[in-house]
């Protein structure tokens, strides 16, 4: 009698390829927990832009540190350590002595020429844009788009393109070499007219001009107690702008001036540079050029940390639409 064989059993085979499996996918599974996700265009922009804050603000931090840390050095330690590093002898002190002594104390002299140059003309444009650009964006009057063309021309035209024609205009005039040849040119912001006429347009309603109109108040009385104080961040602002910019001036006063004791600081501190380089008999005196910059700064920091309240919401203006 003949038995069919049964065929062997196959568990070996089965066990062998379960095996098989279970290793290529835990390896692919390897495979993909360590490959790393594309990275996104939203991602790639981020690194690109903090890569970029990061190279501007080392742009911006560095030369002050280095002003800082060499104000802290005497004439000769400047050129024998390290610049971005301090010296065995620190010499802040004695340079800010030395500083406000030399040469009859010119120094506090060129430091009062720049706070009356950048007070009274930064206070003045302030004054002159305000009203202006309240005028133009709340009234409506033959010309306004006319004057409006020619402050937005204004702002493209170079304050240092003007000085020249101005020089001489004010030679006609007998007003070169006075405080005048600075404060009159500084009275002009034609970008601080067009800031505070787009400030107007966003922060006074016409409905409360008409309100107070209604009321009985005269164009004045409604400007200086109702549209004033509505104005207060962008006034701030626009005078920030202003002073700075006449604290920092340089190219006019170098060309209007010719009296040392009218000078303000940055064409003092420049004269006192080009004497430190020259090959004369003079002095060198770079570490009071170092520390009369340090402390030419100072007030300017001040200025800016107690209004920081009023300028950053200044600066934002027309930024949100309603």
């Amino acid at each position: 009698m003949t038995t069919a064989s049964t065929p062997a059993p196959v568990s070996g085979v089965v066990d062998a390829t379960d095996s098989t499996t279970v290793a290529s996918a835990a390896k692919k599974s390897r495979a993909g927990r360590g490959r790393r996700r594309p990275t996104s265009p939203r991602q790639k922009s981020s690194i690109t832009l903090t890569v970029i804050m990061v190279v501007m603000f080392l742009y911006v931090l560095l030369p002050l540190v280095w002003l800082v840390i060499n104000s802290t050095k005497t004439n000769g330690g400047l050129f024998t350590s390290f610049g971005l590093w301090f010296a065995d002898d620190f010499a802040l002190w004695d340079n800010i002595k030395q500083l406000f002594s030399y040469q009859n104390s010119v120094y506090p002299r060129w430091l009062a020429n720049t706070v009356l140059y950048a007070g009274v003309g930064g206070i003045g444009a302030t004054i002159l844009a305000t009203f202006g650009g309240y005028g133009l964006a709340k009234y409506n009057f033959p010309g306004r788009r006319a004057a409006f063309a020619i402050v937005i021309g204004a702002m493209t035209v170079p304050m240092t393109a003007l000085a020249v024609p101005t020089f001489l205009m004010f030679s006609q005039l007998g007003l070169t070499n006075t405080v005048w040849a600075v404060l009159i040119p500084a009275l002009a912001s034609p970008f601080g007219l067009y800031l505070m006429y787009v400030y107007s347009q966003d922060s006074v309603p016409d409905s409360l001009l008409e309100a107070a109109r209604l009321d009985g108040a005269g164009e004045l009385r409604t400007f200086l107690t109702v549209s004033l104080r509505l104005l207060a961040p962008g006034f701030v602002t626009v005078l920030l702008f202003a002073v700075v910019a006449t604290w920092n001036n340089y190219f006019l006063p170098l060309i209007m001036l010719t009296d040392p004791k009218l000078y303000p600081l940055t064409v003092g501190l420049n004269q006192w540079n080009s004497q430190s380089g020259s090959s004369g008999t003079s002095e060198p005196v770079y570490n009071l050029v170092l520390v009369g910059s340090l402390v030419a700064i100072i007030p300017l920091v001040i200025v800016f940390l107690s209004l920081q309240r009023f300028w950053q919401s200044g600066l934002a203006a027309g930024a949100v639409k309603q």
